[in-house]
């Protein structure tokens, strides 16, 4: 016969909670640190992803940007550089073309009087080739309007038969390459006749007088005079 050690049972039964179970005590345990860890480190790794996003889209457009500035200032730039060309190319031509003006006007005033013949008539029309291809324009005509950008008066006179200052002469002609003016043309002009402008108004107004009075309205005479009371 065994003997019961006094106290086991209670201490046993102490340990246990009346009418609750092991699943009902891991219920009531509250959530582990290794449950609430991932949740708090991916609401912390989407921040700062979009932070950096944020941060990629301002040196995007900044660098965007300065890519414009650039493009825009070498475009402004080439244009510049094509624009001097352009310029140092007329002004050496230009410069090259002025000594042989007076070249330009033996040979015209060779072909003014007939000796434009032979071997020099060929050399001649090369010679006007040749600075017709480099850009070389002459200008000037009889009976154009004098123009003082253009023209440079030598003499002046006056006619009856002009209504503004005209180029009634060419004494030397103009040259010019594009809108540069190498020469202007030397010209004699002519003025309207002082008396002229003053009679020409009279004459209008008396066609205007003419112009207005009726077709029907005649002289007392041609109608047979008064009529007798």
């Amino acid at each position: 016969m065994t003997e019961e050690t006094p106290g086991f049972d209670e201490q046993q039964d102490a340990d246990v909670t009346p009418g609750a179970s092991s699943d009902d005590a891991a219920e009531t345990a509250g959530p582990t640190s290794s449950e609430a860890g991932p949740a708090g480190a991916g609401t912390d790794a989407t921040a700062g992803l979009t932070a950096e996003l944020d941060q990629a889209r301002t040196a995007l457009a900044e660098r965007t940007g300065d890519l414009q500035r650039l493009q825009a200032e070498y475009q402004n730039y080439r244009r510049r550089v094509e624009r001097d060309r352009v310029a140092v190319k007329e002004v050496a031509v230009a410069g090259m073309l002025s000594e042989l003006l007076p070249v330009l006007d033996d040979i015209g005033r060779a072909r003014d009087h007939g000796e434009l013949v032979g071997g020099f008539k060929s050399v001649a029309e090369s010679v006007e080739s040749v600075t017709a291809k480099l850009g070389l324009v002459q200008f000037g005509k009889e009976g154009e309007p004098f123009d003082p950008t253009i023209h440079e008066a030598l003499m002046h006179s006056y006619a009856p038969d002009v209504t503004e200052t005209t180029c009634v002469a060419i004494l030397q002609a103009g040259y010019r390459i594009g809108e540069r003016t190498i020469r202007p043309a030397r010209v004699a002009v002519a003025e309207p006749q002082p008396g002229a402008q003053q009679a020409k108004p009279q004459a209008d107004a008396k066609a205007e007088q003419a112009e207005a009075e009726p077709d029907g309205a005649k002289p007392d005479e041609e109608n047979g005079g008064p009529q007798e009371g």
